[in-house]
């Protein structure tokens, strides 16, 4: 089966500029109030709080829902395009003269460095070759849906998604490298303590550069399987050509590995006594002195922590095969045994409860046990995969449960974003459009 080249495209990005520059400096102006973090890490509460720091944030068109007093969604999605646009025609929002392949750096507060390009990533039509994106992580309809929606309304790519590849120290990740050597278009700090930069490379002969270097590669999707898949919906149902690329943010996982997190459920009203009376039957439950996730590395995997409200924890490990293996019996061996497989595969209908009701929490296990105390339920303390097992998945043609991993630094929203033309009044959609890459 032939396989598709991996194609980043460069295009003319879309990046705040606000209109009187100097009445900005002159108090105090920051893009970094601006910025966001990706639409599905904030709850409800710093969704709030983000569009409302700034009434430009880009949180306002990311996360339309949170401000807006109209029932129907369609009102939402459409007043989300109409701010957008407005931001553009009010000169605070601008497309670069020319098209780039943009080289995005970020600097953790704990010093951990990924740098990467942001481009035009060309999406498959032909479904009879082997992609040369790949996903590991499956997805639900309402979140695509949503995605598909907002960016149809915006005509918009509003945030990139985030993509890994085995780049060798090749062309692409050399011109990175080098590129973070000149001034920077952008360099700001979060208030999160991050630092971001942003460079621009517009020369047509190092894309050129690029693109030979790609044709080698494939990319996993690290995060944004939802964006991805509404991306190819957008194609798929849309007769404008801008929508046969979407944004994304391209890192070489040999030079910049990224940090795997773990993402944690919290399960509201599931009593933890129960719950764990109910584990005995397919595991082993031991207790623990505390619910430090270090614990974890302790044992064979599939393990995970089930915490009480209280914060009393238990390791449920030593899943039975026989289980496991009945449970899951049309998937690998290597895939049974992912802890969140044993998760929702088996504990989850074990003990009645539905995906829809449960919590994600990115990272932090405290917060957790916090939620979970909040709403009478328990926290369920998941480690975190490591990158060559997320390879491993993907090169299998499996994908991992939703949720198995929280792949960081994840891109900041608002940087850089890729807008197309808006459509003619009188023939539908425009048959070009300034987001789309250039000719080669």
């Amino acid at each position: 089966m032939p396989r598709r080249s991996l194609d980043l495209a460069p295009f003319r990005g879309l990046r705040y500029a606000a209109p009187d520059v100097d009445r900005f400096i002159d108090n105090g102006f920051d893009v970094a109030r601006l910025l966001a973090p990706p639409y599905d890490i904030p709850d409800a509460r710093e969704a709030r709080e983000l569009q409302r720091s700034d009434p430009h944030n880009a949180a306002r068109v990311t996360l339309p829902f949170e401000l807006s007093r109209q029932d129907a969604a369609a009102h939402r999605y459409r007043g989300a395009a109409t701010l957008l646009r407005s931001w553009i025609d009010d000169g605070y929002l601008a497309q670069d003269p020319e098209p780039a392949l943009y080289v995005y750096e970020q600097i953790t507060p704990d010093g951990r460095l990924q740098r990467g390009l942001i481009g035009a990533l060309g999406l498959p039509r032909d479904e009879s070759e082997t992609p040369a994106v790949r996903p590991h992580e499956d997805v639900a309809e309402p979140p695509v849906l949503d995605r598909f929606l907002l960016m149809g309304a915006a005509r918009a790519n509003l945030e990139p998604i985030f993509l890994v590849y085995r780049g060798e120290g090749g062309t692409a990740s050399s011109v990175t490298e080098a590129a973070a050597q000149g001034t920077p278009l952008i360099s700001t700090r979060t208030g999160d303590g991050a630092r971001h930069r942003l460079w621009a490379i517009t020369d047509p002969a190092v894309h050129r550069d690029v693109a030979r270097d790609l044709t080698t590669r494939t990319a996993l999707i690290a995060d944004g399987h939802h964006r991805y898949a509404a991306y190819r919906r957008l194609r798929d149902e849309h007769t404008d050509p801008g929508w046969r690329h979407g944004l994304a943010l391209l890192v070489d996982s040999d030079t910049h590995p990224p940090r795997l997190g773990a993402i944690h459920r919290v399960l509201p009203g599931l009593d933890t006594a129960r719950a764990l009376d109910d584990a005995r039957s397919v595991a082993t439950v031991s207790p623990l002195p505390d619910a430090d996730p270090a614990h974890l590395d302790t044992v064979d995997s599939p393990a995970l922590l089930v915490v009480s409200p209280d914060g009393t924890a238990h390791l449920v490990h030593e899943f039975a095969e026989q289980t496991l293996s009945r449970a899951m019996s049309e998937r690998s061996s290597e895939w049974r045994r992912l802890d969140t497989a044993a998760l929702h595969e088996v504990l989850l209908p074990l003990w009645g409860v539905s995906e829809e009701r449960v919590r994600m929490v990115h990272d932090d296990p405290t917060e957790a046990v916090t939620a979970a105390r909040t709403e009478q339920g328990t926290a369920v303390i998941v480690p975190p995969l490591r990158v060559e097992q997320v390879y491993a998945v993907a090169d299998r043609g499996e994908l991992t449960p939703r949720k198995s991993t929280s792949f960081g630094p994840k891109p900041r929203t608002g940087l850089v974003m890729r807008v197309l033309d808006r459509p003619t009044p009188d023939r539908g959609e425009h048959r070009h459009a300034h987001g789309s890459p250039p000719d080669r």
